[in-house]
């Protein structure tokens, strides 16, 4: 089929996505058929390669929901949201909160930040590579004497936290295994880390107080500063092992200790 010129890609793009309108005038089918009918067949294949992404990039989303419900539920966003790059690994990324807005699923409230989970992974996966930090410049910053609470770290770029009233990762974590989801407290708050490593992307539950102190240190406080902010916000917060989960998993790029304005 073939757009007519003058706007008539516009109104084929809009067509496209939104059953309701007519065929645009001056669409031709290379075989002279009635372009109405390969308008909607071509629509269909459309709406369904897009639900399709959707589905790869969601697929605990859609194991909560089951197959149907998730579709439909895909469709409506589809023909709300299409894609706006060509770049379609990306696309989906309003998905969470055209979830959280969606009446017919309020009844599973943890399932757009599910949704935020599963899109979080796709980005890490995506993200830009870096070297961790290594073991020896840990040695070398943790050696800082009277100075440690200065040190500033550089997040991994892929790294992403999700803070959720809901238990996001032990859900995940279950789909991923076949464990028993009745035993999950969907209630319990958890918060996730998320990390690229190597080919590969982990998901874990942060300890208490984690988050905030990564929050911290992504914009910018010292290692004494984030420490504090995050026994404010978590009385149980273990800062050796927060920090050695962070390093065990590539999650810091870099440390440094800033230099001191000369007096």
């Amino acid at each position: 089929m073939t757009p007519a010129a003058d706007g008539g890609q516009t109104a084929f793009s809009a067509a496209l996505l939104d059953a309701s309108l007519p065929c645009p005038p001056g669409l031709k089918a290379w075989n002279g058929s009635d372009p109405t009918r390969r308008l909607a067949v071509y629509r269909n294949n459309v709406v369904a390669s897009l639900i399709d992404a959707l589905a790869d990039t969601f697929p605990v989303v859609q194991e909560l929901v089951g197959a149907a419900f998730f579709r439909a539920m895909a469709g409506v966003f589809v023909r709300q949201a299409p894609p706006r790059s060509r770049i379609m690994a990306y696309y989906g990324s309003g998905f969470p909160e055209f979830i959280e807005g969606f009446e017919p699923a309020r009844s599973l409230p943890y399932l757009a930040d599910m949704a935020r989970l599963e899109l979080a992974r796709v980005l890490a996966y995506h993200a830009a590579d870096a070297e961790a930090v290594s073991s020896e410049v840990v040695g070398f910053a943790l050696a800082s004497g009277e100075r440690i609470g200065e040190l500033r770290f550089v997040c991994h770029p892929s790294l992403a936290v999700l803070r959720s009233a809901y238990a996001v990762v032990s859900l995940w974590a279950a789909h991923q295994d076949a464990s028993e989801l009745c035993a999950i407290d969907t209630d319990q708050a958890e918060d996730a880390l998320v990390v690229g490593q190597h080919l590969d992307v982990v998901v874990l539950r942060l300890p208490p107080g984690a988050a905030a102190f990564i929050a911290a240190i992504q914009r910018g406080d010292g290692l004494g500063d984030a420490a504090s902010t995050a026994l404010g916000a978590a009385a149980a917060f273990d800062l050796s092992a927060s920090l050695a989960l962070l390093l065990s998993h590539g999650a810091l790029s870099s440390i440094h200790l800033p230099r001191r304005p000369l007096s």
